[in-house]
């Protein structure tokens, strides 16, 4: 079965929304062989050369949101940080945004490097694989201080849930430690979707009891959308405890929503 078919059958077509599902493939087609190609480029097949990956993933997420009718807009620049990134957490679609600006690295479970497609690029992109045992959040910390230490940023969602996207729900520190043991900052930045209205837009969230192939195919089908990035004032852990820094960065990124709301939504909601 061709790439083409794989995204295809994936997405299932129907007559009603045929011709925007098949614009859909075709980009989303050409952004995968495009990743393919850059991985072949930079021969990142054997060992993913993290130096100069960034802008490489960078690329591919920017398109990879495009291709589903995202654009993504830095209301302020994006820093190059090296830190432990971390981002409000509203959709799937919040990997090719925040992808799209930063310098870090993503988090994943170990098992998604065995997924079709997309595993082979998550490998190449340079993506932390986590060994999960039991909900060891001390151990995946562990994992990332090593990362970090050896000079790679990582992102991750501290609320570790999806939001609506109106506020930033109760931050889980425990991974907050990795910065500490690391001796780096933390990068906050948040994000938020508004629709063609001006407003938040309610098709991009991706939380509740709603399916993931529901939730794609209500964003395929939806209007064109405009994701914001807003970065924040980094956090510096020396001297602070993990509960002070997990409360710091809970009022930042809770102030800084309400700042980028109040910067790019023109309707109340």
């Amino acid at each position: 079965m061709s790439l083409k078919s794989k995204i295809e059958d994936t997405l299932k077509f129907n007559a009603k929304n045929g011709i925007k599902r098949s614009k859909t493939v075709v980009g989303l087609v050409d952004t995968v062989i495009g990743g393919y190609r850059a991985a072949t480029k930079i021969d990142a097949w054997r060992e993913p050369p993290r130096e100069i990956l960034p802008k490489y993933i960078q690329t591919f997420c920017r398109k990879s949101a495009r291709a589903f009718g995202v654009e993504v807009v830095e209301v302020e620049p994006v820093p190059k940080t090296h830190a432990l990134w971390a981002s409000n957490h509203i959709s799937w679609m919040d990997i090719p945004v925040v992808g799209s600006v930063s310098p870090a690295f993503f988090l994943s479970k170990a098992e998604v490097a065995e997924m079709p497609i997309m595993g082979p690029l998550a490998k190449v992109a340079g993506t932390l694989f986590i060994k999960r045992g039991s909900g060891d959040a001390g151990s995946v910390a562990s994992q990332m201080a090593t990362f970090l230490k050896q000079g790679y940023s990582i992102v991750f969602f501290p609320e570790a849930t999806t939001t609506d996207g109106h506020k930033i729900k109760k931050l889980h520190g425990k991974l907050i430690q990795a910065a500490m043991d690391a001796n780096k900052p933390i990068q906050p930045i948040v994000i938020c979707y508004v629709n063609e209205k001006g407003e938040l837009d309610d098709v991009v969230p991706y939380y509740g009891g709603i399916k993931l192939k529901d939730s794609l195919f209500n964003v395929i089908d939806g209007s064109r959308v405009t994701a914001y990035v807003l970065p924040l004032q980094p956090l510096y852990p020396e001297d602070k405890s993990r509960d002070q820094l997990t409360t710091e960065l809970q009022q930042r990124m809770q102030a800084g929503l309400e700042e980028l709301h109040s910067r790019v939504v023109s309707s109340k909601q």
